[in-house]
């Protein structure tokens, strides 16, 4: 019996973590191409309440016979899809996960970018349905003038790469902030710790490493950590700094 070696690209624990991460993001993606595949049968209707209009209704929902009860499919408490149906039209509203408060910035950012050009997407909404990060609106005529596949290929498409995306972008902004700071301790020359005093309500005294506060304001690790570096950052006149019994 003979054994065939199949050659694995790269790293092989890069490509395993790639591997487990796309097995288990597949079953959510398959749900949600299946229920876009049935939503997206629509027909041109006009307004039921104003003569010779055509709009969207599950934005207008002025006619509830016409709206299709709304779907959520839900990987987890932070990634979640919405998907709104109505006779000819479909709201797609989408939750990007945000494991920290850099992610945070980073989704709210790219979206931002992305939603100033919403006419270059066509199908992109403005502004998100309150509670999630991004909105998509299909209607009748996008459906008639391109392929159903072909949009629904794109919604997938974009779940598959924003996570992607804003992990690349994290991780440039954490490689960006340690050659920073970095390049700042070769300048300067102080003693191995300092005592800050805080005025906060226990009024305690926080002892930190010299080096190490100036990482982790820039990207830190524990949540600690990051608390005490937002504090130092964002109230400086609380806070006073004693490096070998001089002020800084």
């Amino acid at each position: 019996c003979c054994h065939s070696h199949l050659a694995v690209p790269g790293n092989r624990q890069t490509w395993l973590r790639k591997y487990s991460l796309t097995a288990t993001l597949r079953p959510y993606l398959n749900a949600v191409r299946a229920t876009l595949q049935a939503a997206l049968c629509l027909e041109n209707f006009s307004s039921q309440v104003v003569e010779r209009h055509n709009k969207p209704e599950v934005e207008v929902r002025s006619s509830k016979e016409l709206l299709l009860q709304p779907v959520i499919i839900s990987r987890n408490d932070k990634e979640k899809v919405l998907i709104e149906g109505s006779i000819n039209s479909v709201r797609v509203s989408i939750a990007v996960k945000q494991a920290d408060e850099i992610e945070k910035i980073l989704c709210h950012k790219f979206m931002r970018f992305m939603m100033m050009r919403a006419e270059n997407f066509f199908i992109l909404r403005r502004k998100p349905v309150e509670g999630y990060d991004i909105s998509f609106l299909i209607t009748n005529f996008h459906t008639e003038q391109m392929y159903k596949h072909k949009l629904v290929d794109f919604v997938i498409h974009f779940m598959e790469e924003i996570d992607k995306e804003i992990s690349e972008m994290k991780l440039s902004v954490n490689a960006r902030a340690r050659i920073v700071a970095e390049e700042f301790l070769k300048n300067v020359s102080f003693s191995n710790s300092f005592t800050c005093k805080t005025l906060n309500k226990d009024d305690q005294e926080l002892k930190y490493d010299f080096h190490c506060f100036l990482f982790f304001c820039c990207s830190s690790e524990t949540e600690e950590t990051r608390k005490n570096a937002f504090l130092l950052q964002s109230w400086p006149s609380l806070w006073s700094v004693h490096i070998r019994g001089d002020k800084l």
